[in-house]
């Protein structure tokens, strides 16, 4: 191990512990983690809140580690390196996503398709995250970030951003008109990367979130409305990010011949039964699972250049259940970030 710098790194940390699902996260005192000769430690600045972290508090993703640390939005500076981790060096702002390990053998792992990995592990869900003052990562599944972006600004793109830029890029070349349903914390990244691009961005919320509709259109979108509605034109892709299975048909019936309507989400309620008449002509209906590090990559150096602007409220460690509890019940405005940089 190398370390080096000003900070002397303590023997224990403050984190939010998830005991069981369905339980409010418990602030308690733990071991600093070490890591091992393939991962680098950092000291945690910042933690995006996200609706994965959600998924895993309520019980609704199966098997996580419990005790678990949640949080995979995580930004920090390395302060120890293990002796394989010579990409970053100790004061290195990084950044650790959701993907936290993929085994590098299996068939999807050999073919470019890390994001379907047989044996992966996922950063707050199967490993420790990052809502604590330390956490240890895998060197291969770290993103350096660019420097014109605050520690919790850039936060989001971590994975509200990452995987809204997969879902894009899986709806398909050539988008003159993008529906986007759900306006929160990764349609208003990708809805500054598409009206970049030129693409009409058409957002759907909630019925009477008129907040969001609102933020929708100061974003660049040329129409935002209830997702119960039609849009006024037809849409040749749409992105499903509310964890609402009802929306699958809706947008069926608002996409083109040939559109495709992607799932961007890594849970979603039972879809319902529908007509093969709103399928029929070619629609494409498709999920998008995790995320592979050319999808970092491309995106961290995408977002500097529009520049994406993230809309974030912050919050203190210890309120994790409070940032929590807002995104459960719609009251955020984009993203919520969990604020560890004590120093």
């Amino acid at each position: 191990m190398s370390y080096g710098g000003p900070m002397q790194i303590p023997t224990t940390m403050h984190a939010m512990v998830l005991q069981a699902p369905g339980t409010a996260l418990v602030y308690r005192e733990l071991p600093v983690p070490k890591p091992n000769r393939d991962q680098v430690l950092i000291k945690v600045h910042a933690c995006g809140v996200c609706r994965t972290d959600l998924h895993v508090v309520d019980g609704e993703l199966p098997d996580p580690k419990l005790p678990i640390i949640p949080g995979h939005e995580i930004v920090g500076r390395v302060v120890l390196a293990g002796e394989n981790a010579t990409a970053f060096r100790v004061g290195d702002r990084i950044g650790i996503p959701w993907v936290g390990y993929t085994c590098g053998t299996c068939v999807y792992c050999r073919t470019g398709k890390e994001n379907l990995c047989d044996r992966p592990k996922f950063t707050g869900y199967t490993l420790d995250g990052g809502y604590a003052e330390f956490a240890v990562a895998d060197r291969r599944y770290c993103f350096s970030l660019p420097e014109s972006y605050g520690d919790s600004a850039v936060a989001p793109l971590l994975c509200a951003g990452l995987i809204g830029y997969r879902s894009y890029r899986m709806a398909g070349e050539g988008i003159e008109r993008l529906g986007i349903y759900g306006f929160g914390g990764a349609a208003h990244i990708i809805s500054q990367i598409a009206a970049y691009q030129g693409t009409k961005v058409f957002a759907f919320t909630r019925p009477g979130d008129f907040n969001a509709r609102e933020f929708a259109l100061s974003l660049g979108a040329v129409w935002a409305g209830d997702s119960t509605e039609m849009p006024p034109e037809p849409l040749d892709a749409a992105i499903i990010f509310a964890p609402i299975g009802s929306l699958v048909p809706a947008a069926l019936r608002a996409t083109i011949k040939g559109g495709t309507v992607v799932c961007g989400g890594i849970h979603m309620s039972d879809i319902p039964s529908f007509p093969y008449q709103i399928l029929w002509e070619e629609r494409v209906v498709r999920s998008v699972a995790n995320l592979t590090r050319k999808d970092g990559e491309e995106l961290l150096a995408i977002a500097p250049k529009i520049p994406v602007q993230t809309e974030v409220e912050e919050f203190p460690l210890i309120q994790a259940n409070e940032a929590l509890n807002k995104l459960r019940e719609g009251k955020l405005q984009g993203a919520a970030v969990l604020i560890t940089n004590d120093e």
